[in-house]
């Protein structure tokens, strides 16, 4: 997949629209939407019984349990709710490196989620970091265009912090729902004040921590010259098998760091390569790991 590739291709399209997505935490929305809430209501589908207290509406006793077992019950129903669906893309300068680069291949997977709660009547709002306002809440099938087109648009080269991007996102939206964060979490500030901004909104949240197939396995030789893609740190080098070895060590422990980060605090951690086809890692490790179904 380069970085002309089509976003979302006719047989992803049709992978993605057997698909929904699922919240792990039960938000109640201001519009009915398409999908079933786990949490009781009173709407069309039978769910359940429970015992009547003072002051519940009379309307939903049923009666005719009462005239045979002599005791008032409530009839719960299964309500539905529509479910705001935030995908958080960073487009820093270190996005902008793989074949595809990072940042395409994040606002690929942006696009086949924000496909998915599209078709499922979700809210959908799809955001850079550095994005100066909110963007809107798309909503229903006919937006599928509208957002694409937001997509394509996004370029590489955002300043802003993971941090700042964070909170100033948070400032943003104060709906509650799903965030998928798709980053390299590469920051020098750290990825964790950025982690916690999110978590104190109550959201139910996803790190995809995209990284390029020349990061984890770099074909370096010899002696080099580094420049940092963000402040134009430099650094030079000479690539030998002791320094790769420490480098794989270092990356290790920054995944494993991140992903431990993630889980003690109930956010969900996806690691994943630019060189998996999207497509493979929304229908293979997002199901399993119960963003979609």
């Amino acid at each position: 997949m380069s970085n002309t590739t089509a976003l979302l291709t006719p047989e992803m399209l049709a992978q993605l629209e057997r698909m929904e997505l699922v919240s792990r935490k039960i938000f109640r929305g201001r519009m009915k939407g398409e999908r079933r809430s786990r949490r009781k209501g009173q709407s069309v589908e039978f769910a359940d019984f429970r015992n009547y207290v003072p002051g519940d509406d009379v309307r939903f006793i049923d009666w005719n349990t009462y005239a045979r077992l002599d005791r008032l019950f409530l009839k719960m129903f299964v309500e539905e709710e529509d479910l705001h669906f935030y995908a958080l893309i960073d487009a820093s300068r270190s996005m902008d490196f793989g074949d595809p680069t990072k940042l395409r291949y994040a606002m690929q997977l942006a696009a086949a989620l924000g496909f998915v709660g599209l078709v499922r009547g979700d809210r959908v709002k799809i955001e850079t970091l550095g994005q100066p306002s909110p963007a809107p809440a798309l909503r229903g099938r006919r937006n599928l265009w509208r957002m694409l087109d937001s997509l394509e648009k996004i370029e590489p080269g955002e300043t802003i912090s993971l941090s700042q991007g964070c909170r100033n996102f948070c400032l943003r939206n104060s709906g509650k729902g799903i965030v998928v964060l798709i980053s390299d979490l590469m920051d020098k500030g750290g990825y964790e004040p950025a982690l916690r901004y999110l978590l104190a909104q109550d959201l139910d949240v996803y790190v995809i921590h995209v990284l390029s197939a020349e990061e984890i396995e770099p074909d370096l030789k010899g002696d080099l010259r580094l420049i940092d893609c963000e402040d134009r740190d430099v650094a030079e080098i000479t690539v030998s098998g002791p320094l790769m070895k420490r480098y794989r060590r270092t990356l290790a422990a920054f995944v494993g760091s991140a992903r431990e980060f993630c889980t003690r605090r109930g956010m969900l951690y996806v690691m994943a390569r630019n060189d998996v086809p999207v497509e493979q890692l929304v229908t293979g490790y997002l199901r399993e790991r119960g963003l979609v179904r």
